[in-house]
């Protein structure tokens, strides 16, 4: 049976299958969790701590996606596939996917007003995505 990131990795689809490389993983774990230390400090501006929690949770989604083994065609799939990836359910990708409009608002056309309370559920939702790739590592 043809799992959904397989479905996906077919020509035309949104992601590539490509072997895992665990020094490239590494890295994004890395960068993931140094940029979410940093977006939970409330001494920066809303919109620093935005820009830091969204490429956290960006990079750690990313890390899961490439231990299974594809790369993505599209910047925001790595939100879109968490339960396949991470089994996180739709609450937590939603957040995510709430953020990369949020984000591409602010790069494409300027608008950069961030609001506090999408700032607080994203930093949730990527110390969700953290928790569940370290229970992931542990397994």
């Amino acid at each position: 049976m043809t799992s959904p990131l397989e479905r996906l990795a077919t020509s035309g689809g949104a992601l590539a299958a490509e072997a895992p490389d665990a020094s490239e993983i590494a890295g994004l774990l890395r960068s993931g969790r140094a940029r979410l230390a940093d977006a939970r400090n409330a001494a920066l501006s809303p919109e620093s701590r935005f820009d830091l929690a969204y490429n956290a949770a960006h990079a750690l989604c990313l890390a899961a996606l490439r231990h299974q083994g594809y790369r993505p065609k599209h910047r925001h799939i790595v939100f879109q596939v968490l339960p396949h990836t991470l089994g996180l359910g739709a609450g937590v990708w939603r957040v995510l996917d709430k953020a990369h409009q949020v984000r591409n608002l602010a790069e494409y056309e300027g608008h950069a007003e961030v609001d506090i309370r999408l700032l607080q559920d994203l930093v949730a939702a990527c110390e969700v995505v953290e928790k569940a790739i370290g229970t992931c590592d542990a397994s």
